[in-house]
């Protein structure tokens, strides 16, 4: 049963309609204590909460009551609806444990699925499965580990991906947060629609309007035709913003509004559009800290985290490490046809004793490495230890660049070109040894106009 609290008949009308329409039991009141009598009874799985009754446009009637809510269930979902939304109402509301805000006049679909979400979200146990359990419940495919904490993300990806829910994944660099992404949405009934990956930490400020919402023809100097931006490309699928808190504080603005109403308007265009699609966040910084700091937007924070997933370090699982060696050696042997690959027993151990920060990127790497500059097959801790350890101004048999002699984007353009050429312009296989994916590479290679031969792939 659903219980709408708001003052206004108008509005209790019309959500009534619209929920018994959709098959919903709900029953609507119009003050508190009308509220706090029917909730004594129970049988309630859900609340629209308005935050203003009478004359009173404070919010702090509706804050009051949610605290009693929240005091007599601390589980049930709430959903704050109000025609006299701040930042600062908001922002208190999810920090008390409401599940959504959102402002009138509501968009019906986005409500809906604002009450999907929340209903589903409520309802889900976590299962414990076994891996062998959720490979035949789900598609991790992609993802390797045993590890318990790995299984519990697993666990969890595989109960939430069928909601609508916005998720936040946190972690180190390196620890696979878009591989985390990706099941999401394999798993998610999105699965047939688009998964747009943004990195926003390469998108500059002065781009960020014609990148995520498009552009028409006309709306700056360089814009010689219209651009769909990647909100419109991934309408009705999932968008993944990597790197968000790289994100300019501006920005942060312009992201919140398409968030919080789905809607957004084309650079250069007074027309609204509107966009259904799943958010699924990343970042290794600590959000919080930045929050404290105004760094970062706690309001934007509380809307792209309704689920948290933080991934461990590879050095918090370390029994996981032989299962991501062998996953690299066998997809090793067929990329250089070297059938014969394999690890040693003592190398297997000292490889599960390095401290290895760049996480599961930094040993896809170094296998890598030591694959293509050893000719033994049979690879011993020597092959690995000569391609990790540093001496000045080397790595292994590379040589890098002195601090100052070039910039980033120049060191990276030459690590471009230097796999192409390594790899006789096969884009899927620099992509592996440069610890990329293919897509990643490309958008690289358009980036700094790096020619290659899609041809030769």
């Amino acid at each position: 049963m659903i219980l709408i609290i708001d003052d206004d008949i108008a509005v209790r009308a019309a959500l009534l309609l619209l929920f018994q329409n959709e098959g919903y039991a709900v029953t609507a009141v119009a003050s508190p204590e009308e509220a706090l009598h029917i909730l004594k009874k129970g049988g309630i799985s859900l609340i629209i909460l308005d935050l203003n009754f009478s004359i009173e446009t404070s919010g702090i009637e509706g804050i009051e009551l949610l605290k009693k809510i929240k005091l007599a269930n601390a589980s049930l979902p709430v959903i704050l609806i109000t025609g006299w939304g701040t930042i600062n109402l908001a922002v208190e509301g999810m920090k008390l444990g409401a599940s959504d805000f959102i402002n009138k006049p509501w968009s019906n679909d986005y409500l809906l699925q604002s009450v999907k979400t929340a209903l589903e979200l409520h309802t889900l146990k976590p299962a414990h499965h076994s891996r062998k359990n959720l490979d035949s419940l789900y598609n991790f495919q992609h993802i390797i580990g045993e590890d318990q904490r790995i299984l519990d993300i697993l666990d969890m990806i595989g109960r939430i991906a069928a909601t609508d829910a916005s998720i936040l994944i946190l972690g180190e660099s390196g620890t696979g947060k878009e591989l985390i992404a990706e099941a999401i949405h394999e798993n998610s009934s999105r699965s047939n629609r688009a998964f747009v990956k943004v990195n926003l930490g390469g998108i500059s400020t002065s781009l960020f309007e014609s990148e995520m919402f498009g552009h028409v023809r006309g709306a700056f100097t360089d814009a010689r035709t219209d651009r769909a931006g990647r909100f419109e490309l991934a309408n009705k699928g999932t968008i993944f913003l990597d790197e968000i808190g790289d994100l300019d504080t501006g920005s942060q603005v312009k992201l919140l509004r398409v968030l919080q109403d789905r809607t957004y308007e084309v650079l250069g265009s007074s027309r609204t559009k509107t966009v259904d699609v799943r958010v699924v966040c990343a970042t290794n910084k600590d959000l919080d800290a930045m929050v404290a700091k105004s760094a970062f937007r706690e309001d934007l924070l509380y809307r792209i985290n309704l689920v948290t997933i933080r991934l461990p370090a590879l050095r918090e699982r370390t029994k996981d490490i032989p299962l991501l060696v062998n996953f690299f050696i066998n997809n090793l042997k067929e990329i250089y046809g070297r059938p014969s690959l394999s690890v040693t027993k003592e190398a297997m151990k000292w490889l599960q004793q390095l401290p290895l920060p760049g996480n599961i990127r930094q040993l896809k790497n170094l296998v890598e490495r030591s694959v293509l500059v050893s000719r033994n097959d049979n690879l011993g801790i020597e092959n690995f230890r000569s391609q990790l350890e540093l001496s000045p101004g080397k790595k292994g048999n590379i040589q890098l660049p002195e601090v100052g002699t070039l910039t980033l984007d120049e060191v990276e353009v030459l690590m471009i070109k230097r796999a192409l050429e390594f790899h006789k312009n096969k884009v899927s296989k620099a992509a592996i040894s440069l610890g990329l994916t293919r897509s990643s590479l490309y958008r690289r290679l358009d980036k700094h106009n790096i020619p290659y031969d899609e041809a030769s792939d």
